[in-house]
């Protein structure tokens, strides 16, 4: 990474920031982990400007480089300097967050269980009380995918397709491990019309 021109955001310049970059670059490269990169993809989201080449760095295996089949480390490094960027499905929520990685949906009170009805496209989730559901991107059409984790925490059944939908008495949502601030009683996660350019 070094002769690259780095510049650095914590939560209270990182719009500055990444608003500065992306009017002098064509390829970003973000280092730290997958809060970072939904960040940055939100950023781009926002301010229209998908057409910015992402590249990514962890310095170790997160749920996105799972989802996208990338490298970590130095490896990662390589990759984000020297890759060719691809589209791939850009997952956001109602909100207008991105998701990278895992998105949850929770009880509001850890010892409750989430009350309510969920779905991916036309096919059932759950409809009753389950502990949690589980949101991943995927790499590929139709664009994520959801599932109930049993007692051990694995989700056996995903249902894949274009958006997930929760209605619930209350739900907190949590994105690539940032839980919200609020409760929510809707709440969706879907692909967005346009791909984000990702490189590998």
């Amino acid at each position: 990474m070094r002769g690259l021109t780095t510049v650095s955001a914590d939560d209270e310049t990182v719009t500055a920031t990444i608003d500065a970059a992306i009017g002098r670059y064509r390829r970003l490269v973000i280092v730290g982990g997958d809060p970072d990169l939904a960040r940055v993809l939100t950023r781009l989201l926002r301010a229209d400007r998908l057409d910015v080449e992402v590249g990514y760095v962890p310095p170790r295996r997160t749920p996105a480089t799972g989802v996208y089949r990338l490298p970590a480390g130095r490896r990662a490094a390589r990759r984000a300097q020297r890759g060719v960027a691809g589209q791939v499905p850009l997952i956001r929520d109602d909100a207008g967050t991105a998701l990278v990685g895992v998105g949850r949906w929770l009880p509001v009170d850890g010892t409750e269980l989430l009350r309510g009805e969920g779905i991916v496209d036309d096919t059932a989730l759950f409809d009753g009380e389950v502990a949690e559901v589980r949101i991943e991107p995927i790499a590929h059409a139709p664009g994520l995918r959801a599932g109930v984790p049993g007692r051990r925490g694995r989700v056996r059944r995903w249902a894949s397709g274009r958006a997930a939908q929760l209605g619930t008495t209350g739900a907190l949502v949590v994105r690539d491990g940032i839980y919200s601030t609020r409760t929510v009683k809707r709440s969706t996660f879907y692909r967005h019309i346009e791909d984000w350019l990702l490189v590998r």
